[in-house]
């Protein structure tokens, strides 16, 4: 995969953000992306390597983060060594309490990167008080834009990190094992969203019991559900409509060779 030129996407204008002024400062928080995937060795990693040079190619002061604790590689893919730096882990355990300090600088001029943890034998994910301190500590970082480099799987902290994120970016490679975890992280990510918003509804109980598989109400998809709600809750329903429509993450398929698998994303 090549990326080149500037992914409409990526326009400051279209969204509505400020750029980076003459000195490099930035105005207003910092637009996050999440990049996650089902398992490992699918390429995210390399994705968000080139998505970041591409934005900070173009002017945009960048800074990406390295969210697996466990297996942390972003740094390879950007040539930084950071051995004995600080990283991630430090500002999650509290060695350092501004975030921004973790920021190291790469060889692409206006990208720094904050690294995964490396060496470290203590828990390979935060806590949910940790979590909710970073995505706060992250929009006041000094960049146009963050890119999270989220770790394989799909444990509570990935699926956070992803539906958190202003743009939600999901990979996966034409091989069968990927293809299956991707719908799995999708469908995970969607009901955890489903679930924080319909909290309160009605509907609740349905949706709880919709998230397990093997629901006796014959419940496989969105549409199964949806048709369930409305027979229950016409006003919920809507909601319902309107979550679906809410809810637009991007799938990107990796390492495609031919027609056939460039299909299999449509």
């Amino acid at each position: 995969m090549r990326l080149t030129g500037t992914p409409s996407w990526l326009s400051a204008k279209r969204r509505g953000q400020k750029a980076s002024s003459a000195d490099g400062q930035t105005d207003g928080p910092a637009r996050l992306w999440s990049v996650g995937g089902g398992k490992g060795g699918i390429g995210k990693s390399f994705l968000v390597a080139n998505l970041a040079t591409v934005a900070a190619r173009s002017g945009r002061q960048v800074i990406v983060i390295d969210a697996d604790l466990g297996g942390a590689n972003l740094h390879t893919c950007l040539g930084v060594r950071p051995v004995e730096r600080v990283n991630l882990s430090d500002f999650l355990e509290h060695r350092i309490e501004d975030l921004e300090k973790a920021a190291l600088d790469t060889p692409i001029p206006g990208l720094r990167l904050i690294a995964g943890t490396l060496g470290h034998t203590g828990t390979a994910e935060a806590t949910q008080e940790q979590r909710v301190e970073l995505l706060a500590r992250v929009r006041e970082l000094s960049a146009d834009l963050v890119i999270l480099d989220l770790a394989a799987g799909m444990d509570r902290a990935c699926i956070d990190f992803f539906l958190e994120a202003d743009e939600s970016v999901l990979v996966t490679t034409p091989e069968p094992t990927a293809v299956e975890n991707a719908y799995s992280f999708l469908r995970a990510a969607f009901f955890r969203r489903l679930a924080d918003a319909m909290r309160t509804s009605p509907v609740r109980d349905l949706v709880r019991e919709a998230m397990n598989t093997r629901n006796d109400r014959g419940i496989r998809s969105p549409a199964d559900l949806l048709e369930q709600i409305e027979q229950i809750d016409a006003d919920e329903c809507a909601r319902f409509r309107e979550m679906l429509e809410q809810f637009r993450p991007r799938l990107i398929v990796n390492q495609v060779r031919n027609a056939e698998e460039v299909k299999m994303g449509f």
